[in-house]
């Protein structure tokens, strides 16, 4: 048995026996060292050390950082309220106030664990009381969910960038159409559920302007973050790993001295929940590079490339195999330890192929966005089911029609390139 295949079979082992991911990558990786015997064991502390020392890694911390302020600090409760007061009196009304704060929010937490949190927390309850089935309820949040994973600043995006050489900047501003898409469809589909009774109907009556306005106030230091981040990126200003401090501390002030939501206790238990998130994301990130880089010295990006060409040489082709490939693993392996695997593997046959770098990697935010509340694994769609207190399983039916939207959604991304790249090309990024 050679390294690669011993490795491959150890990883699938310790992940079957619930070791965490990053232990099994690390063991996985040593035990492929010692089976090829000419390689000293200390590449794997050298090759996690290379791993994380990457400038744009400096974001991770600082979004997770925001995503906590921003919980918090009464931000979520404002967005909420008026995405409830611009959309609530419509067909469908509390479904597409999910839809729509989750866009408001996911542009400035850029993590869908959060934004599943926050969201959640606020707006089932008020589902339930609706007469929205729980199942429901939760089926609505993950589809919700999974497309604000597209809405920029996303982790993913900077960690994807970082490993890949993509411009992180470019992934942002490539990542908002798509979203849009996403965030339609899923509109139409509840627009279309409510008028056949599948999903209550709003009782709310139309808000008048006076309303709609002092909500929108209350939410005004929130919806100018995102304005801030991408003005300041786009004018030149600051980098994107540079708006990653711009968000941390502007959701601090926001929460601590505007809003006087978030005590100074509460601040502290932010920055230690952010350390502990940040040591989870930095450990994977470090073991899974040396995983990597045991599977690309024994050229298995080439040979993987090369099989996948001879069976067809067409890119759209590929991109499916992308969608499935990630669909599946980002459920079973919780979304950023199957990019971290495949990622490097998968995108030496995409610029073979002459995918755009961009084009490629907003198709993988997007699937793995969609592998995250997948049931009955997906971790965002586990939370969700911890708020709604039923069973993973309760959600299978009413996730159908939701997940087929989204899915149609990637197909569309990945046949139509312009659709990602038109923004980016449109401010210089691509």
């Amino acid at each position: 048995m050679d390294a690669v295949t011993l490795m491959v079979l150890a990883f699938i082992i310790l992940v079957v026996l619930n070791v965490p991911i990053a232990f099994a990558m690390a063991t996985a990786t040593m035990l492929a060292l010692l089976a090829e015997g000419n390689i000293p064991l200390q590449m794997v502390p050298q090759k996690m050390a290379s791993g994380i020392e990457s400038f744009p890694f400096l974001a991770i911390p600082l979004f997770i950082l925001t995503g906590g302020f921003m919980e918090t600090g009464g931000i979520s409760r404002r967005l909420v309220e008026f995405a409830q007061n611009l959309v609530g009196h419509i067909r469908g009304g509390l479904g597409l106030v999910m839809v729509v704060a989750e866009m408001f929010f996911s542009g400035i937490s850029g993590s869908a664990l959060a934004d599943a949190s926050a969201i959640g927390t606020l707006l089932i309850p008020s589902m339930i009381k609706a007469n929205y089935k729980p199942s429901r309820a939760a089926a609505l949040m993950g589809a919700a969910a999974g497309m604000g994973m597209l809405i920029p600043p996303c982790l993913l995006m900077v960690i994807l960038g970082a490993i890949g050489g993509i411009s992180i900047a470019g992934l942002f501003m490539a990542g908002f159409l798509p979203a849009f898409l996403m965030a339609i469809t899923l509109a139409v589909l509840i627009y279309y559920q409510a008028h056949k009774g599948t999903i209550p109907d709003s009782t709310e009556q139309r808000p008048s302007f006076r309303q709609v306005f002092f909500s929108f106030f209350h939410a005004l230091l929130p919806l100018g973050l995102p304005i801030i981040i991408f003005g300041g990126i786009l004018g030149g200003i600051f980098t994107a790993t540079e708006a990653a401090v711009v968000a941390a501390v502007y959701s601090f002030l926001v929460g601590v001295f505007i809003y006087k939501e978030i005590t100074l206790r509460q601040a502290f238990e932010i920055l230690v929940t952010t350390t502990k998130l940040t040591g989870v994301v930095c450990l994977l990130i470090g073991f899974a590079s040396g995983f990597s880089w045991v599977l690309a010295t024994h050229q298995l990006p080439q040979v993987l490339g090369s099989w996948v060409i001879a069976i067809s040489p067409n890119k759209y082709v590929f991109m499916l195999f992308t969608i499935i490939i990630f669909l599946f693993f980002s459920a079973v392996l919780d979304g950023l330890p199957a990019m971290l695997i495949f990622f490097p593997i998968l995108y030496p046959t995409a610029v073979q192929l002459g995918i755009d770098p961009l084009h490629y990697g907003i198709l993988i935010v997007g699937t793995m966005g969609i592998g995250l509340i997948l049931p009955p694994i997906g971790i965002v769609l586990v939370i969700i089911c911890s708020i709604t207190k039923i069973k993973l399983g309760d959600t299978l039916k009413p996730m159908v029609p939701y997940l087929a939207v989204l899915v149609l959604d990637l197909v569309v991304i990945a046949f139509w390139e312009e659709l990602v790249l038109i923004l980016p090309k449109l401010v210089g990024l691509n």
